[in-house]
């Protein structure tokens, strides 16, 4: 099967357009011309070996890095590398990060009232009241993240898998367009993982999901688009079948 990269649509036509990205720490390219896209409503894995620009990539999207050149358009004409961090956010860009960064001292509950609750310090949205929609949306997202049973657990008490879900969780409480989830499976039991794409299945009903991941059984489970990086830029797209087909791909990343 062919795994040849697929024509380019314009800028307009997609949710994520990055497009010739190039970011340089001290003279390494993480990312060389970087170019791809995701469309609305779609649900993409990226894999490829440590060092393949994955990271950064994301840190590109979210703000957090400024590229050297190149563009990154979101929602068909936003052009993200003008804005910080806080006002990417504030779009509709969610971001998950490996470890998963919870109040461990409050309840499960709580951390989805505090992510609700947005840019009010911690004590004053402890004493925040919630609407009646606001209340459905928890319920909605406890129910969807499997943890309406341990509303009224501490958050430290979570095992590791529960946590990650609660993250998750917490971004879908500000309704994100756009989610970039990085990794969410490291350290997961077999068990966990197989709900965890379950999970990220069910979420791209109504969002549109990115997902970093190195774990070939995981992505298997999505059933959905691969691309694959390697020196900071694509080396292959398709089916996770096209991509381990790929002898490059094997050579650079699933044959180590």
């Amino acid at each position: 099967m062919s795994t040849a990269i697929h024509a380019r649509p314009e800028a307009h036509d997609t949710i994520l357009y990055i497009n010739g990205v190039t970011v340089t720490f001290d003279g390494f390219k993480a990312l060389n011309s970087l170019s791809f896209f995701v469309e609305a409503g779609e649900l993409r894995a990226i894999i490829g070996p440590n060092g393949a620009g994955k990271t950064t990539m994301m840190d590109v999207v979210t703000g957090k890095t400024r590229p050297d050149r190149g563009d990154v358009v979101f929602n068909g004409g936003v052009d993200l590398t003008e804005l910080d961090e806080a006002r990417i956010a504030n779009l509709g860009i969610g971001r998950k990060f490996q470890k998963p960064t919870v109040f461990d001292s409050q309840t499960v509950q709580a951390n989805l009232e505090l992510a609700l609750a947005g840019n009010r310090g911690v004590l004053s949205s402890l004493f925040f009241r919630l609407s009646h929609p606001q209340r459905a949306r928890i319920e909605q997202v406890l129910e969807t993240v499997s943890l309406t049973h341990a509303r009224n657990r501490l958050a430290g008490s979570l095992s590791h898998g529960q946590k990650q879900w609660l993250e998750i969780g917490m971004l879908l409480m500000q309704d994100p367009h756009l989610l970039l989830v990085d990794e969410p499976v490291a350290g997961m039991t077999d068990a966990e993982t197989e709900q965890t794409a379950a999970l990220l299945k069910e979420i791209n009903k109504s969002h549109t999901v990115v997902v970093v991941e190195h774990d070939m059984t995981f992505v298997r489970a999505l059933e959905c688009p691969v691309t694959v990086l390697h020196e900071g830029r694509v080396l292959a797209e398709g089916s996770l079948a096209d991509v381990q087909a790929n002898k490059q791909v094997v050579e650079v990343y699933l044959g180590r």
